[in-house]
């Protein structure tokens, strides 16, 4: 094991987020962008403009002249100003829109497709979170005055040369006091990024432990342990909470910073203008259109420093997201243009040469909260052996024998560490994923029923599938009652989970699921320790009928469903302990006749 550096329950720090990263999710939105922009100038035009024909109607009054038309003049400029912000702040919010929805569908396709190691390492909750909270983050980084300071670095620059005509000490004074305030509140800012990303980590872990004890709810309410995991999850909560409030508290700072900015730099104005006025230095009407500049150009400092904040947030959510999406995916890049052809008329369906392998290295947390890389321990240890075509196979084992990471390596959830597998005579490296997984149906142990009805379960993998495709398929694993118990048929409702099926039915209708690809050989962990003797004899019925025409790999927890294969392979500490019949396992195999005893079939 080797040391990767502090901190307690979270995997070492990983890049920061720049902001060129944010740049290709805007260009996505360049069109209403470039819309939002020209409103944004259109509006700082109009603002410009309203100081100085407000200072055009104090000169109109003390000279006595008709106000009517400067005052018309500036009821449209301001009516103008309403408009162009209001097209603005929609054309932004589309876009910010636009920029989510861009990072949410980027994001979702990766986490579906990346190495399933990942997700053997990763709490679902976090993930999901990255999903939801942290892409929600990117849109103020448009939306909390980015683009906006387009138009407002031309009402900052256009304000500075008129103050600059009409009073350049008092433009002198006001610059101080900015500068100062910009000094103070860059210095306050640079803390906020780091504090966004732990705040969005702790809220990761609290969705993770919502999640996990949501998933067992049941389980949590019959073990009576309610408030522990509530405790666990206020915990989260809390530190969530305690993140929240160390932002809260650098924002604190900017908010009171700039209005003491614009206050004081009002106050001096005010006072040395008004000094000026009396001693003739300067004309009310000049001080007045001066403050209103002044007042004009501080507003695009604060929304430069609503930006700087929001950006800085919007960073430390796009680490967390750049995390995930710069993640290598299953790839099949030793894969030729071309796809390997198989040798169709040969006899073996499936063979393992000597195979050999290891799960990935992970990271964990030890007591002292250090960072530490725990290195594998090797699972399968030199398996050799192979599967005719068209015939039924048995793998047995006690716990932790193996049995399930044989079929992960079969369909390349993981590759082997060394040795190979063979489909029709093809190693499977030189196979697409896609292509392989094609010809290879999966039914894992304790296959997920998902929310929804019989239907939308059946052609999660079959979506051209007909109504009688699917009534065939329940018919051929025994779900027919399933359909005629409730009156909508396949469009019945499962439930969360599957809830409203047993054990048995699940298993069956993961089988069925399976058999709607039509896939030649059929992967079967079939986990019958939980079912009763009738739902036994119903999945060995299933497991008879589906086995025709096809090559079949049961991984049997029960013998009794596997007693009549035509090959049964015994699996103890990762290597292959015997393999043969059920009766030349029992004279030849110790392992294989102490676990028939222990289910009395000796």
């Amino acid at each position: 094991m080797s040391m990767m550096g502090r901190g307690r329950g979270n995997k070492p720090q990983g890049p920061k987020a720049k902001f060129s990263q944010l740049v290709p999710y805007m260009k996505e939105q360049k069109a209403l962008l470039s819309i939002a922009v020209i409103f944004s100038l259109i509006g700082a035009a109009v603002n410009l403009a309203q100081p100085l024909v407000v200072g055009q109607i104090i000169k109109t009054v003390q000279a006595g002249q008709d106000v009517i038309p400067v005052a018309l003049t500036l009821l449209a400029i301001t009516l103008l100003s309403a408009v162009a912000g209001g097209a603005m702040y929609f054309v932004l919010a589309k876009a910010g829109e636009g920029v989510v929805y861009s990072a949410r569908k980027r994001l979702a396709s990766r986490l579906l497709r990346l190495p399933i190691h990942e997700y053997d390492t990763r709490r679902t909750g976090d993930l999901v979170s990255r999903v939801g909270s942290d892409t929600t983050l990117l849109r103020a980084a448009l939306t909390q005055g980015l683009i906006d300071g387009a138009g407002g670095a031309l009402v900052f620059v256009g304000s500075v040369i008129a103050m600059a005509v009409i009073d350049w000490v008092l433009l002198s004074l006001t610059l101080l006091m900015i500068a100062v305030a910009v000094a103070a509140i860059g210095l306050t800012s640079r803390r906020i990024r780091a504090a966004t990303t732990k705040a969005q980590e702790r809220v990761g872990n609290m969705s993770a432990s919502v999640e996990r004890a949501l998933s067992a709810v049941r389980t949590i309410r019959a073990a009576r342990a309610e408030v522990r995991e509530t405790s666990l999850i206020e915990k989260d909560a809390q530190e969530a909470y305690v993140q929240g409030i160390k932002i809260a508290r650098i924002n604190s700072w900017v908010t009171p910073i700039g209005g003491l900015a614009a206050n004081g730099a009002f106050i001096v104005v005010l006072g040395v203008g008004g000094y000026r006025v009396a001693t003739g230095a300067t004309e009310v009407s000049s001080l007045i259109t001066f403050i209103l500049l002044m007042f004009l150009m501080i507003r695009p400092v604060g929304q430069f420093f609503g930006a700087y904040s929001s950006v800085q947030s919007a960073l430390g959510a796009l680490a967390r997201i750049q995390e995930i999406t710069t993640l290598p995916l299953e790839a099949d890049d030793e894969i030729k243009s071309k796809p390997a052809k198989r040798k169709a008329v040969n006899s073996v369906a499936i063979e393992f040469k000597n195979v050999q392998f290891s799960y990935p290295s992970r990271t964990e947390s030890n007591e002292a909260g250090d960072q530490i890389v725990v290195e594998p321990k090797k699972v399968i240890k030199g398996i050799s052996f192979q599967v005719e075509r068209g015939n039924r196979v048995a793998i047995v084992g006690p716990s932790g024998a193996g049995k399930s990471t044989i079929f992960g390596l079969m369909e390349r959830f993981y590759d082997v560490s060394s040795g190979d597998i063979l489909l029709d005579g093809v190693s499977v490296k030189s196979i697409s994923r896609s292509e392989l997984r094609e010809q290879i149906g999966y039914v894992e142990q304790d296959a997920p029923v998902l929310a929804g009805s019989l239907r939308d379960n059946l052609l999660i993998g079959s979506p051209n599938a007909t109504d009688a495709d699917l009534k065939k398929v329940l018919a051929e694993v025994n779900l027919t009652a399933v359909l005629k118990r409730d009156k909508r048929g396949l469009d019945a409702q499962v439930g969360e989970q599957g809830i409203m099926l047993s054990g048995g039915e699940r298993q069956r209708l993961a089988i069925a699921r399976t058999l709607l690809g039509a896939p030649p050989i059929l992967l079967l962990d079939e986990s019958t320790s939980s079912l009763d003797g009738l739902n036994e004899q119903r999945m060995r019925e299933a497991i008879d009928a589906v086995a025709k025409n096809r090559t079949m790999i049961v991984i049997a927890h029960r013998l009794s469903t596997v007693v009549d294969s035509d090959l049964i392979i015994v699996l103890a500490d990762g290597k292959v302990a015997g393999a043969g019949t059920h009766k030349q396992l029992l004279r030849s195999t110790p392992l294989y006749k102490e676990l028939a005893a222990t289910q009395m079939l000796d």
